[in-house]
């Protein structure tokens, strides 16, 4: 193992739009949970528009507006039936992506995955990409009484995990929710653009700090 000399001694990634392109698969199942609740289906583009916020912030955008809480939550309960089972089909890490990670990891980084996806679908893509490099993979799960991002909750509680420490750590994501994330929790952010929001969006929510590639991380931290 190298040690790192680096700014930032720990990384903490979002998961979809981040590390993993999951767009198909979370179509695929958006438009399911539509379909068999008789509603029209969903583009591809307009699914990445409300993706970042997790599921239920989806399935409100996907429906049609001013829907009554048991059908969003009927909706919800057709997606999660769908993707338990589907959400690997065609999901998988970006380009670069595992490279950048066996980097980090020979640099002695720490690295934990914080997502808005459920928790088990996170620790199930978890252990079938990265377990090899990332050893917390945390979801949401409000029941254990952290609640999702926004929130710092699950930064607070990967770093706690991690045995790291927050003054050292990098929040990375692809979303205004990501960036929002990291300001809650008071550590740096950095913007990726190959994920499902643009650069001029992301700049627009604040964004200082943007990579175009994994590889370019490494010249920053």
């Amino acid at each position: 193992m190298i040690k790192t000399m680096s700014k930032y001694t720990t990384i903490i990634f979002d998961l979809d739009g981040t590390l993993m392109n999951t767009l198909d698969d979370l179509t695929i199942s958006t438009n399911h949970a539509l379909s068999q609740m008789g509603f029209t289906t969903r583009t591809i583009d307009e699914v990445r528009q409300f993706l970042g916020n997790g599921v239920r912030t989806l399935i409100e955008m996907a429906l049609p507006e001013k829907m009554t809480e048991d059908t969003i939550e009927r909706t919800i309960s057709c997606f999660l039936q769908h993707y338990t089972s589907h959400c690997k089909d065609h999901s998988r890490p970006y380009d670069g992506i595992l490279e950048l990670l066996s980097s980090l990891k020979k640099m002695g980084v720490k690295m934990a995955i914080v997502s808005n996806k459920p928790d088990v679908e996170v620790k199930k893509l978890n252990a079938e990409h990265f377990a090899e490099f990332i050893g917390v993979a945390l979801g949401e799960n409000e029941k254990s009484g952290i609640p999702r991002k926004p929130s710092p909750a699950m930064v607070y509680e990967a770093i706690n995990q991690l045995g790291a420490e927050p003054g050292k750590s990098l929040y990375v994501g692809d979303s205004d929710v990501d960036i929002l994330t990291a300001r809650n929790a008071g550590i740096d952010c950095l913007s990726v653009t190959w994920g499902f929001k643009t650069a001029e969006f992301l700049s627009q929510f604040g964004a200082t700090k943007m990579i175009d590639a994994p590889s370019q991380m490494l010249k920053i931290i």
